[in-house]
């Protein structure tokens, strides 16, 4: 399986960064040892002083594809979750100020959460979820998919153009607002509506 994550996908996290508006979508890939195990802790890792949380809806592909049409997208996919993508936003930078890959900030073991899954059909529209990440029982991020600037069957008709889709495969859409640092102990818990989609603790 592979985990493709779109950037700079809401404005107003765009404009929180200081970043360009992209005129297409941001994409880059996390290998599978990123995933972070279930029921294990968040470990920050040694080489970075400023890792953040960027929660995100995630699209888990159901068969494969390539050169999908956005008017089949919906085809190629029947869950829905939630999953955090962590950033060393330190090494981010770094990496940035000398046009070098974004790799080592954004894929470290245990920079993927991904939390539980829901059957598509139990959601009235997909581009119009409702979904929130709380730091030890504080909302820090609110988001919604009617506000990501490609919705979610324009992200796999995109995608697609340039990676075969396989089973298994999933897509972390992008982040809205709100990302921020964490510290050990942190307890952060996902959800989309009022369900909780996940929960873990930073060490």
């Amino acid at each position: 399986m592979k985990l493709i994550c779109i950037g700079r996908n809401y404005t107003e996290h765009i404009e929180e960064l200081n970043n360009e508006k992209p005129t297409d979508p941001v994409v880059f890939l996390k290998p599978d040892t990123a995933i972070l195990l279930k029921k294990q802790p968040f470990f920050i890792p040694d080489f970075s002083d400023d890792v953040h949380y960027e929660v995100e809806i995630l699209v888990k592909i159901n068969r494969v594809g390539k050169h999908i049409d956005k008017k089949f997208a919906h085809k190629y996919y029947n869950e829905i979750g939630l999953g955090i993508d962590f950033t060393a936003r330190d090494l981010q930078a770094q990496l940035k100020a000398k046009g070098l890959p974004w790799e080592k900030a954004k894929s470290f073991d245990g920079a993927a959460v991904i939390g539980n899954w829901i059957s598509v059909d139990t959601i009235d529209n997909v581009d119009n979820i409702e979904f929130s990440l709380k730091k030890n029982d504080i909302v820090v991020q609110n988001g919604n998919t009617s506000h990501m600037l490609w919705k979610i069957d324009d992200l796999i008709e995109y995608v697609s153009k340039y990676f075969t889709l396989k089973i298994g495969d999933v897509i972390f859409t992008g982040t809205p607002a709100g990302v921020g640092k964490v510290l050990a102990e942190d307890k952060l818990k996902g959800f989309i509506g009022d369900n909780e989609m996940f929960s873990i603790t930073v060490k």
